[in-house]
């Protein structure tokens, strides 16, 4: 059991009035909404059962983790009703928290409703910030709790309707240009070599610190070429083992190796005729460098376990914040690969040398979140802003969206205070003794980023971590 105490049952009052829900359905019919719960305690879980299931709702009860994701694979459910604790602890929420990434793998429109009998205002901002829609704690009451499941189901019905339009209508629009906010003097020769590379199938080398908005430059590249039309495919290659890089890049037939099941297209088959976006390019093993490079020379490559060649029409966008001819010369990075990949290059500065466009960036972050929090908030107070445009950002664009958005989920006005924003005062240092382990750990890799100018390579070796496991931290921080 995850709780030190059985929490007490809500009453169910018999007068509460039933709350039907009629979704729109292509067919027709009027279909209540499936709802997927998920506690660990059966007295919980049949509690809910009767609850819902008097209210008109189709229930499944899970009653672990690896269930839930079981249950999502097989069915469609309109809105996931979970517990934050289970079995590996008691009062922490980790183990619900960590299901949200992995709900959202499995299916990024199911709207997911928290609970736990251990509410905190830190916990709800932390579960509303990996994806949940709502918070709920123990003992619930009975109709906001209805009130809520059956608000997401049909918040989650009309997205996935409005989803279907809009790819069926993306092509009649011009909307495909994604948001690159750039008017500091020192973005002028980035927007330059898009104007006049972004047209071409010419491979392009980003480069830049971590956070400094490569993805987006690489969405634009896409954008403006006659590939447009065609899919845009990334890859994290420092998220990939070595040994599953060709099965990525290149896919499997069925019987390869022990887990291949079934055959498997390759990222470059799915990019065909348009981008591969190759992101932390500078952490590809030599092994498989070699691999790489023959697809680049050639436009050849075998799925794993076939000897069938196979044809990439592909344009290759890479980045790194890694210095590649350090890494050529280091004898990490094979410099005919090095060639391949960089036909052109484009530097994009620290936010910190683009203090310009700091305004306009929170105004967009601010806008795109109060949007997904439903939330009514009209700017930021002018002490809020000169906080914005004097810290450091040692994260970039990446650790400003993170604090905007950290920012939004806290305010309590229709304006952004410079408490909401969580910033750390460069002057005033708070005591280690006062933070919590993964405070000091996030401290201590923010402030050792600043010290090597954004550089994750120069940064995980004074850590005396791996760069992918400095990654690995840098995603979970946001910066």
């Amino acid at each position: 059991m995850s709780l030190s105490h059985t929490p007490i049952l809500p009453h169910f009052p018999h007068h509460l009035s039933p709350i039907t829900y009629h979704p729109n359905c292509e067919d027709g019919e009027r279909v209540n909404p499936r709802v997927l719960i998920a506690d660990d305690q059966p007295d919980v879980l049949e509690a809910l059962r009767l609850l819902l299931k008097g209210e008109g709702f189709r229930i499944e009860a899970v009653m672990t983790p690896q269930a839930i994701i079981e249950a999502l694979e097989k069915k469609d459910f309109d809105v996931a009703l979970i517990d934050l604790n289970y079995t590996r602890d008691t009062t922490s929420g980790q183990e619900g928290l960590d299901m949200l990434t992995r709900i959202q793998n499995v299916d990024s429109a199911i709207p997911v409703v928290v609970m736990t009998a251990w509410g905190s205002v830190g916990l709800a901002v932390e579960a509303m910030r990996r994806g949940a829609r709502d918070f709920i704690q123990k003992p619930w009451e009975n109709e906001r709790l209805i009130t809520i499941l059956r608000t997401q189901a049909e918040l989650a019905q009309a997205l996935r309707q409005g989803q279907r339009l809009e790819a069926e209508n993306r092509l009649l629009r011009d909307e495909r240009m994604p948001a690159l906010i750039a008017e500091a003097p020192s973005m002028q020769p980035v927007l330059e070599v898009i104007s006049r590379v972004g047209p071409s199938d010419a491979n392009v080398l980003l480069t830049g610190e971590n956070g400094t908005g490569k993805g987006v430059v690489a969405r634009m590249l896409h954008a403006v070429s006659p590939r447009a039309a065609k899919p845009m495919v990334t890859v994290n290659i420092g998220g990939l083992s070595e040994g599953v890089f060709e099965s990525e890049l290149f896919g499997h037939v069925k019987g390869a190796f022990t887990d291949a099941r079934t055959d498997r297209v390759g990222r470059f088959e799915m990019a065909e005729g348009g981008t591969l976006f190759l992101d932390e390019i500078a952490n590809l093993t030599l092994k498989n460098q070699p691999k790489l490079l023959r697809v680049l020379e050639t436009g050849e490559f075998e799925r794993v376990g076939s000897s069938k060649t196979r044809k990439a029409n592909v344009r290759i966008i890479s980045a790194t914040n890694s210095d590649l001819n350090e890494e050529v010369h280091q004898g990490r990075f094979r410099q005919d690969l090095l060639f391949r990949l960089n036909t052109v290059e484009i530097h994009l500065p620290p936010l910190r040398d683009r203090r310009e466009d700091i305004p306009r960036l929170a105004d967009h972050f601010l806008r795109q979140h109060a949007l997904k929090y439903r939330k009514q908030i009209s700017g930021f107070d002018k002490a809020t802003m000169q906080a914005l445009t004097r810290h450091g950002w040692p994260g970039n664009v990446r650790e400003l969206d993170h604090a905007i958005e950290r920012a939004v989920l806290m305010a309590q006005s229709d304006t952004v205070q410079s408490s909401d924003l969580g910033l750390q005062p460069r002057e005033v240092a708070r005591r280690l003794e006062d933070m919590s382990l993964e405070e000091v750990e996030g401290f201590l890799i923010q402030k050792t980023l600043a010290q090597c100018d954004g550089n994750v390579s120069r940064a995980a070796e004074k850590l005396g971590l791996s760069r992918s496991a400095l990654y690995r931290r840098l995603q979970r921080f946001g910066f």
